[in-house]
Protein backbone atom coordinates (compact mmCIF):
# COMPACT_ATOMS: atom_id res chain seq x y z
CA UNK A 1 0.00 0.00 0.00
CA UNK A 2 2.86 2.61 0.72
CA UNK A 3 4.55 1.57 -2.74
CA UNK A 4 1.17 3.08 -4.25
CA UNK A 5 0.52 5.79 -2.36
CA UNK A 6 4.12 7.43 -2.50
CA UNK A 7 3.88 7.02 -6.46
CA UNK A 8 0.88 8.01 -6.32
CA UNK A 9 -0.36 5.58 -9.32
CA UNK A 10 -3.60 3.58 -9.31
CA UNK A 11 -3.35 -0.10 -8.55
CA UNK A 12 -4.38 -1.99 -12.21
CA UNK A 13 -7.24 -3.93 -10.26
CA UNK A 14 -7.95 -1.00 -8.28
CA UNK A 15 -9.38 1.42 -10.76
CA UNK A 16 -11.89 3.99 -10.09
CA UNK A 17 -13.92 3.75 -6.75
CA UNK A 18 -12.14 0.61 -5.36
CA UNK A 19 -10.24 0.47 -2.60
CA UNK A 20 -6.31 0.17 -2.73
CA UNK A 21 -6.67 -2.79 -0.32
CA UNK A 22 -8.95 -4.71 -2.45
CA UNK A 23 -7.13 -4.74 -5.55
CA UNK A 24 -3.92 -5.88 -4.03
CA UNK A 25 -6.01 -8.80 -2.24
CA UNK A 26 -7.17 -9.21 -5.92
CA UNK A 27 -3.51 -9.27 -7.53
CA UNK A 28 -2.43 -11.61 -4.67
CA UNK A 29 -5.41 -13.90 -5.75
CA UNK A 30 -4.81 -14.27 -9.14
CA UNK A 31 -0.95 -14.62 -8.33
CA UNK A 32 -1.20 -17.34 -5.63
CA UNK A 33 -0.61 -20.43 -8.21
CA UNK A 34 2.06 -19.20 -9.69
CA UNK A 35 3.32 -18.60 -6.20
CA UNK A 36 2.87 -21.97 -5.12
CA UNK A 37 5.44 -22.91 -8.24
CA UNK A 38 8.22 -20.47 -7.48
CA UNK A 39 11.72 -21.51 -6.66
CA UNK A 40 12.25 -18.43 -4.75
CA UNK A 41 10.05 -15.97 -3.24
CA UNK A 42 10.96 -12.33 -2.48
CA UNK A 43 9.54 -9.99 0.09
CA UNK A 44 9.14 -6.77 -1.27
CA UNK A 45 6.97 -5.10 1.19
CA UNK A 46 9.97 -2.61 2.27
CA UNK A 47 12.14 -2.68 -0.73
CA UNK A 48 12.39 0.81 -3.13
CA UNK A 49 12.98 0.56 -6.42
CA UNK A 50 16.04 0.44 -5.85
CA UNK A 51 16.48 -2.28 -3.23
CA UNK A 52 14.36 -4.60 -5.81
CA UNK A 53 16.43 -4.04 -8.38
CA UNK A 54 19.57 -4.99 -6.45
CA UNK A 55 17.78 -8.16 -5.14
CA UNK A 56 16.90 -8.95 -8.43
CA UNK A 57 20.36 -8.38 -9.80
CA UNK A 58 21.81 -10.53 -6.97
CA UNK A 59 19.56 -13.03 -7.41
CA UNK A 60 19.42 -13.88 -11.11
CA UNK A 61 22.36 -11.86 -12.96
CA UNK A 62 25.59 -13.14 -14.29
CA UNK A 63 28.22 -11.31 -12.13
CA UNK A 64 29.54 -9.82 -15.43
CA UNK A 65 26.60 -9.25 -17.29
CA UNK A 66 25.84 -5.56 -15.33
CA UNK A 67 24.46 -2.88 -18.03
CA UNK A 68 27.06 -0.77 -18.78
CA UNK A 69 26.89 3.00 -17.70
CA UNK A 70 26.95 5.06 -20.56
CA UNK A 71 28.79 8.53 -19.53
CA UNK A 72 28.82 11.75 -21.80
CA UNK A 73 30.93 14.29 -21.17
CA UNK A 74 29.68 17.69 -22.73
CA UNK A 75 31.66 21.28 -23.51
CA UNK A 76 30.41 24.21 -23.43
CA UNK A 77 31.10 27.65 -23.13
CA UNK A 78 29.31 29.95 -20.09
CA UNK A 79 29.00 32.87 -22.05
CA UNK A 80 26.29 30.53 -23.89
CA UNK A 81 24.53 28.98 -20.93
CA UNK A 82 24.98 26.28 -19.04
CA UNK A 83 23.75 22.60 -20.48
CA UNK A 84 20.27 21.83 -18.56
CA UNK A 85 20.77 18.34 -18.46
CA UNK A 86 24.04 17.81 -16.36
CA UNK A 87 24.64 15.46 -13.68
CA UNK A 88 27.72 16.99 -12.95
CA UNK A 89 29.63 20.04 -13.78
CA UNK A 90 33.25 21.50 -13.84
CA UNK A 91 34.14 25.05 -14.50
CA UNK A 92 37.66 24.94 -16.11
CA UNK A 93 37.65 28.66 -15.64
CA UNK A 94 40.47 28.99 -13.41
CA UNK A 95 42.91 26.92 -16.06
CA UNK A 96 44.84 29.00 -17.98
CA UNK A 97 43.40 30.36 -21.32
CA UNK A 98 44.82 29.76 -24.58
CA UNK A 99 41.98 32.56 -26.33
CA UNK A 100 44.79 34.93 -25.02
CA UNK A 101 47.63 33.29 -26.60
CA UNK A 102 47.81 34.32 -30.18
CA UNK A 103 49.07 31.31 -32.05
CA UNK A 104 46.44 29.03 -30.08
CA UNK A 105 43.21 31.36 -30.09
CA UNK A 106 41.91 30.42 -33.53
CA UNK A 107 42.43 26.81 -32.66
CA UNK A 108 40.03 24.48 -30.23
CA UNK A 109 41.35 21.88 -27.34
CA UNK A 110 41.41 19.16 -30.08
CA UNK A 111 44.41 20.80 -31.48
CA UNK A 112 47.17 18.95 -29.56
CA UNK A 113 49.11 21.94 -28.79
CA UNK A 114 46.20 23.71 -27.31
CA UNK A 115 45.75 20.28 -24.93
CA UNK A 116 49.32 20.62 -24.07
CA UNK A 117 48.99 24.17 -23.35
CA UNK A 118 45.98 23.69 -21.32
CA UNK A 119 46.87 20.66 -19.57
CA UNK A 120 51.01 21.22 -19.01
CA UNK A 121 51.02 23.36 -15.62
CA UNK A 122 51.16 21.58 -12.26
CA UNK A 123 47.86 23.36 -11.48
CA UNK A 124 46.18 21.28 -14.94
CA UNK A 125 48.06 18.18 -13.82
CA UNK A 126 46.85 17.93 -10.17
CA UNK A 127 43.16 18.46 -11.12
CA UNK A 128 43.16 15.98 -13.98
CA UNK A 129 44.76 13.84 -10.80
CA UNK A 130 42.18 14.45 -8.65
CA UNK A 131 39.52 14.72 -10.97
CA UNK A 132 39.91 10.79 -11.95
CA UNK A 133 40.60 9.81 -8.43
CA UNK A 134 37.11 11.79 -7.88
CA UNK A 135 35.24 9.71 -10.74
CA UNK A 136 37.01 6.25 -9.84
CA UNK A 137 35.01 7.31 -6.91
CA UNK A 138 32.06 8.19 -7.66
CA UNK A 139 31.49 6.14 -10.76
CA UNK A 140 30.97 2.65 -9.49
CA UNK A 141 28.50 4.17 -6.66
CA UNK A 142 26.45 6.17 -9.49
CA UNK A 143 26.26 2.46 -11.10
CA UNK A 144 25.83 0.51 -7.98
CA UNK A 145 22.26 2.51 -7.49
CA UNK A 146 20.87 1.61 -10.80
CA UNK A 147 22.04 4.84 -12.89
CA UNK A 148 22.54 4.00 -16.56
CA UNK A 149 23.64 7.13 -18.25
CA UNK A 150 25.33 9.97 -16.42
CA UNK A 151 25.98 13.23 -18.55
CA UNK A 152 29.48 15.11 -16.90
CA UNK A 153 29.78 18.91 -18.41
CA UNK A 154 32.81 21.00 -18.59
CA UNK A 155 32.26 24.60 -19.04
CA UNK A 156 35.04 27.59 -19.71
CA UNK A 157 34.31 31.22 -20.83
CA UNK A 158 33.75 29.90 -25.15
CA UNK A 159 33.39 26.21 -24.87
CA UNK A 160 36.45 26.11 -27.74
CA UNK A 161 39.12 25.53 -25.61
CA UNK A 162 40.13 24.63 -21.86
CA UNK A 163 36.58 22.41 -21.79
CA UNK A 164 37.66 20.90 -24.60
CA UNK A 165 40.85 19.97 -24.13
CA UNK A 166 40.12 18.79 -20.15
CA UNK A 167 37.03 16.54 -21.91
CA UNK A 168 39.07 15.01 -24.15
CA UNK A 169 41.76 13.78 -21.58
CA UNK A 170 38.94 12.57 -19.25
CA UNK A 171 37.26 10.74 -21.79
CA UNK A 172 40.60 8.63 -22.70
CA UNK A 173 41.44 7.98 -18.89
CA UNK A 174 37.47 6.49 -18.60
CA UNK A 175 38.11 5.17 -21.98
CA UNK A 176 41.10 2.90 -20.58
CA UNK A 177 39.39 2.25 -17.25
CA UNK A 178 36.51 0.22 -18.70
CA UNK A 179 33.46 3.01 -19.13
CA UNK A 180 31.92 3.38 -22.24
CA UNK A 181 32.31 7.33 -23.05
CA UNK A 182 31.05 9.39 -25.77
CA UNK A 183 31.91 13.26 -26.33
CA UNK A 184 29.51 16.20 -27.34
CA UNK A 185 31.57 19.46 -27.65
CA UNK A 186 28.17 22.15 -27.48
CA UNK A 187 30.18 25.64 -28.50
CA UNK A 188 33.46 24.47 -29.95
CA UNK A 189 32.79 25.63 -33.19
CA UNK A 190 31.29 29.42 -31.82
CA UNK A 191 32.91 32.58 -32.31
Amino acid sequence: MRRFSETRRPHPLARGVTPLIDGIRKERAALGPIKKLAERIIDTSDYTVHDLRQAIERHYADADAGRPMAITLITFGYKYGIPFDMDLMFDLRFLPNPHFVPDLREHTGEDPRVREYVTAGVESREFLARLRDFLEYLLPRYRREGKSYLTIGFGCTGGRHRSVAIAAVMAEQLRVAGYEVSLKHRDMREK
